[in-house]
C-alpha cells in the first residue's frame, strides 16, 4: 500500500502472440504509461523507437529497458508531436533504423483541470494541439508507411474522459473524445490497408505524476477510490497489458474499439 492507497494485486504478465520482432514507435515513452508499454513490448522481443521531448527521461528509459531486457533493440528520438515535420522526421528515422513501423503507440499527452470560464485561448490550443492534433500527426505519418508495407497497428491512449465527461476538464475531455472518434473513423477507412486502429481508455492510474499529486494532497485520493467500484487505482503495467493484447494477433479481428480500463468508473453511471 503506497501513500495509504490499495495496491493492485500482483499478476504474472501474459504472453501475447505475434509481437516478437515488431517495430514499435512509442510516443510519450519517457515516463508513465508510455514507459510501461515500452517494457511490455520489449518483454515480447519487439524493437523500439522511443519518442519524447524529455531528453533525460528518454536516456533513463533506454538504460532501464536495456538493463531489464538484455538484447533489446531500442533507440530514442527527441521530438514534439505538435510539429508535423518533426513527427515525419521521427518516423523516417524509425524506418531508417529498423526498416518499417509495425506498431504506433500514441502515449504523449497532457492533462488539464481548469474551470471552463477561465480557459484561455492558449490553454485550449495547447490541450487540442498535444492531445488531439499530435495524435493525428503521428498517426498519419506512421500510417503512410504502414500502407506501403501492407499493414500495421495503431494504438492511442485516450481516457475514460473521452467517453464520459467531467467538470473543469473541458479541453481535456474534448481532445480525448476526439481521439476516440479519430480511432473509429480511421479504423473504418484503413481496414482495406490491413491497418487496425484502437484506443486504450485508462481510468485513474498510479503514474509517478499521480503519485506526486496524491502525496502533496493535490488530488483527493479517498474520493476517487470511493467513486471507483474496484476501490483502487490502475497501474501503468495494467494499461500496458491492454495495449499488448490489442496489438497482438489475439486481437486480429478487433479494430475501431476504445477499450476502457477504469476499475468500473464509467460503468457505474454519471
Amino acid at each position: 500500500m503506497q501513500h495509504g492507497y490499495p495496491d493492485a494485486q500482483p499478476f504474472a504478465p501474459a504472453r501475447y502472440p505475434g509481437l516478437a520482432g515488431k517495430v514499435v514507435l512509442d510516443t510519450g515513452a519517457a515516463s508513465g504509461i508510455g514507459r510501461a508499454m515500452a517494457h511490455g513490448f520489449a518483454r515480447h522481443g519487439a524493437r523500439l523507437m522511443l519518442l519524447d521531448l524529455d531528453a533525460g527521461g528518454l536516456a533513463a528509459a533506454k538504460a532501464e529497458l536495456e538493463a531489464a531486457h538484455p538484447g533489446v533493440e531500442v533507440e530514442t528520438v527527441r521530438a514534439s508531436i505538435t510539429d508535423p515535420e518533426a513527427v515525419e522526421a521521427a518516423c523516417a528515422a524509425t524506418e531508417a533504423r529498423f526498416g518499417r513501423i509495425d506498431v504506433l503507440l500514441n502515449n504523449a499527452g497532457i492533462s488539464m483541470n481548469k474551470p471552463s470560464l477561465e480557459l484561455t485561448p492558449d490553454d485550449w490550443r495547447r490541450a487540442i494541439d498535444i492531445d488531439l492534433s499530435g495524435v493525428f500527426f503521428c498517426t498519419q505519418a506512421a500510417a503512410r508507411r504502414m500502407v506501403r508495407q501492407g499493414g500495421g497497428n495503431i494504438l492511442s491512449t485516450a481516457s475514460m474522459w473521452g467517453l464520459a465527461s467531467s467538470a473543469r476538464r473541458l479541453a481535456y475531455c474534448a481532445a480525448k473524445a476526439g481521439v476516440v472518434s479519430l480511432t473509429k473513423s480511421l479504423a473504418a477507412e484503413w481496414a482495406e490497408h490491413n491497418i487496425r486502429v484502437n484506443a486504450v481508455c485508462p481510468g485513474y492510474t498510479r503514474t509517478a505524476l499521480v503519485d506526486s499529486l496524491l502525496a502533496r494532497g493535490a488530488m483527493d485520493g479517498e474520493a476517487l477510490l470511493a467513486r471507483t467500484p474496484l476501490r483502487r487505482f490502475g497501474t501503468p503495467e495494467e494499461m500496458a497489458e491492454v495495449a499488448l493484447f490489442l496489438a497482438s494477433d489475439a486481437a486480429a479481428f478487433i479494430t475501431g474499439h476504445a477499450l476502457v480500463s477504469d476499475g468500473g468508473w464509467t460503468a457505474d453511471g454519471f
